[in-house]
């Protein structure tokens, strides 16, 4: 993923979060996951940006339609 996803061993142990928050990027696939919108997530979790969440979403898709 780009520079929207960072992992640090310094912040959350080094699991994926969004640049500049402490949001696990896994925060918004469960969220999607269990049914909630975008914008729930982004409600519960002000600090990332619509676009920081669309830009995860956009890469992985990227990732899955290339792998095939």
């Amino acid at each position: 993923m780009s520079h929207i996803v960072v992992s640090d061993p310094e912040v959350m142990h080094g699991v994926p979060v969004f640049e500049g928050t402490r949001v696990p990027v896994q925060t918004l696939f469960d969220y999607l996951e269990g049914g909630d919108t975008l914008d729930d997530f982004l409600k519960g979790f002000p600090t990332v940006s619509r676009d920081a969440a669309v830009q995860v979403l956009e890469e992985a898709k990227q990732l899955l339609l290339t792998s095939s």
